[in-house]
């Protein structure tokens, strides 16, 4: 058994500004996607320039942080938001959804895609290698923070955390679905790919990842189970992206159709 060691939680202070290490996550996040697809649109035969990556991380930046926080109080904080009108931007009460950035981005890069004359399926395509590092940043700033711990356990590995020996969920999910998916959909895509394959094996390992993460991790307090002490709505909110996702990558090879993120001369 391991001993959680416990972190402060503000990296630096500068005056009253204190700056977090959950956010600086997310600064990591948005700065490893631009990096990532920087170096995806530099590729031989790419119809992405440096200018598109720009605009794409900003609209991406757009959808997560709206997304993230709105879907935060939707799924989870109802009954907060119904005690006080605020609590949307209360952002130290409560944190973000995974779920409701997806959907954010999801949105904010159907936007982008149509205010640019591209196809959404290719934006998404593009979009689906980068957040996997993003993923794992923020997760071990879940792991900082000393939030989202799983359930008691007798693993090797397992923390005690007030007394407890609990599973460290954060860090499995920052393995699987951060940076298992990141090196899965970076040599994925590193070839041409039908249309709708890249966005399908994201939402598959994805939910694969969290769906089994589940099971060790604990529902939020105020929430609990769902169904008899296993079903979540981190279950219910991921099942559909699993179902998405295989639908996806069905449809991707049944049509074969060729993406638009590389010149018709550069495909093999």
């Amino acid at each position: 058994m391991l001993t959680y060691p416990g972190f402060d939680p503000v990296a630096f202070s500068l005056g009253p500004l204190h700056v977090r290490w959950y956010g600086l996550t997310y600064v990591i996040a948005f700065a490893a996607a631009w990096w990532l697809a920087r170096r995806r649109a530099a590729r031989p035969g790419s119809t992405w320039s440096a200018v598109d990556v720009d605009d794409f991380v900003f609209f991406a930046m757009l959808g997560v942080i709206l997304g993230g926080r709105l879907g935060y109080v939707l799924f989870y904080g109802l009954s907060f938001w119904a005690e006080d009108p605020w609590y949307p931007l209360r952002i130290t009460s409560g944190g973000m959804s995974f779920h409701g950035g997806l959907i954010g981005v999801l949105l904010a890069l159907a936007w982008f895609a149509r205010s640019r004359g591209r196809q959404i399926a290719d934006v998404f395509d593009f979009a689906a290698a980068l957040p996997g590092i993003g993923i794992f940043a923020v997760r071990m700033g879940n792991f900082i923070n000393g939030e989202l711990w799983g359930r008691p356990g007798d693993a090797p590995w397992v923390m005690l955390v007030d007394g407890l020996p609990r599973h460290p969920t954060q860090v499995y999910e920052a393995l699987l679905e951060g940076l298992l998916l990141a090196a899965v959909l970076w040599w994925f895509t590193s070839k041409p790919r039908p249309r709708f394959a890249p966005a399908g094996l994201f939402l598959v390992m994805y939910a694969l990842g969290r769906l089994t993460v589940e099971f060790w991790r604990l529902p939020d307090e105020h929430i609990g189970y769902l169904y008899g002490d296993w079903l979540t709505m981190g279950h219910l909110l991921t099942l559909p992206m699993l179902i998405a996702g295989l639908a996806l990558l069905s449809l991707a090879y049944r049509r074969g159709e060729t993406s638009g993120n590389e010149r018709v001369a550069e495909r093999r």
